[in-house]
């Protein structure tokens, strides 16, 4: 992430690059999603200043940075500024690469580029709200074919699959979606936030959008949600593409008793100052100040540091280690019950789901095809290409 300096941002009467300029003059209002109505979002350009483009009601400017921390920060070196100007495609190739930090708020950051991209058909990349029965949904979206949803893991984010909208476009509608609680999406107090909750949204959310039948990719969390949607509405999952999914505990859970209390509840009055708790996460995720990972660790904070989003937080964590893995409604014992064909991706590295869990998902579904990876929890952006491979094989 570039840090400019006092000295290098520019006076009110500095002129800003012309590919800055440019990207401002393409904005389209109807691609980018602002939940708040404004939205303060900064552009910097290595060594040679700051400048803010304020959203507000539909309508752009073009400013001088002040003294105030932005929504979100997209930072490049001139070189690749102008790249982005010339090649409307440019923005999200630079951001895939590397060569654009986006921080603070992908939502904003990366509806920024889509919006100012001049990319006119129906199969571009765009951030929508999605009124449902079950609240507002935020979601990423674009191609055009059979639909795909793809459902993010515990603390992130719909742009944890970035790559994978960019991925299955050329054949696929692709929809990645804030789970309810999470990102950009309502978060209601009172929601159960287990995996048939979940489920509920998702088959909620194909209602609005008027898709009677999608494929569904999880990862995490939203691969254990994927599942149980496969389960309760199998007429509405076409192939579900699941990437070290969560999955219902076999061994001896200790503290099962405790958390049967309402606990995530104290979420609304835990302090939770950001100068504590930022430091506190990064340290404890690898690579959380760099990259991808940085870029994570922004999304989780988003939720995170609001009262709603810690009780959301809490409440579906608790659920995944309260799954029951036994019994008449057992996870397990459910599974084998299963009728969409599925496709498990296992991350060889992966210290949250581990390798192990592929022998009982093969006694439980011996039909299931799977693929090792050399990659820890999240295979989309970790090993993206062959990831992607796999699912597009799938998938046709």
């Amino acid at each position: 992430m570039a840090v400019v300096d006092a000295e290098e941002r520019p006076t009110p009467e500095s002129r800003p690059p012309a590919g800055l300029t440019a990207l401002i003059e393409r904005f389209d209002p109807d691609v980018i999603d602002v939940p708040s109505g404004s939205a303060r979002i900064r552009l910097a350009v290595d060594g040679e200043g700051e400048w803010d483009a304020v959203i507000d009601d539909g309508a752009i400017e073009l400013q001088a940075a002040i003294d105030r921390q932005p929504d979100a920060l997209l930072s490049a070196d001139s070189a690749t500024w102008e790249e982005i100007a010339r090649d409307v495609r440019g923005g999200m190739v630079a951001f895939r690469e590397g060569r654009l930090s986006v921080r603070q708020n992908l939502h904003l950051g990366v509806g920024f580029l889509a919006s100012t991209s001049a990319i006119a058909d129906e199969r571009r990349l765009r951030f929508e709200s999605v009124r449902t029965r079950l609240g507002k949904i935020s979601t990423l979206s674009a191609g055009e074919g059979d639909p795909v949803i793809c459902v993010h893991g515990l603390g992130a984010t719909k742009a944890s699959f970035l790559p994978t909208v960019a991925a299955l476009a050329d054949h696929h509608r692709v929809i990645a979606m804030d789970l309810p609680g999470f990102g950009d999406s309502d978060k209601p107090l009172g929601a159960p936030y287990d995996a048939p909750y979940f489920a509920r949204a998702i088959e909620a959310l194909l209602d609005e959008l008027e898709i009677e039948r999608a494929h569904l990719v999880g990862n995490s969390m939203g691969g254990r949600v994927a599942i149980e949607m496969g389960l309760l509405r199998p007429e509405r999952a076409g192939r579900i593409a699941l990437l070290c999914p969560a999955l219902a505990w076999l061994r001896s859970r200790r503290w099962r008793w405790l958390l049967q209390a309402p606990l995530p509840m104290l979420g609304l009055i835990q302090p939770a100052p950001r100068v504590i708790t930022e430091p506190i996460v990064r340290n404890l995720v690898p690579g959380g100040k760099d990259g991808w990972s940085a870029a994570g660790v922004d999304e989780f904070l988003r939720s995170y540091l609001t009262p709603r989003g810690r009780v959301a937080f809490y409440e579906a964590a608790r659920n995944i280690y309260i799954d029951e893995p036994h019994g008449e409604r057992g996870f397990w014992t459910r599974l084998a019950q299963m009728s969409p064909q599925t496709l498990f991706v296992w991350g060889r590295q992966d210290q949250l789901v581990p390798l192990a869990f592929r022998t009982h998902v093969e006694r439980a579904l011996p039909a299931a095809r799977h693929l090792e990876l050399d990659c820890g929890h999240v295979p989309q952006l970790e090993a993206p290409k062959q990831t992607h491979n796999a699912i597009r094989e799938f998938f046709a």
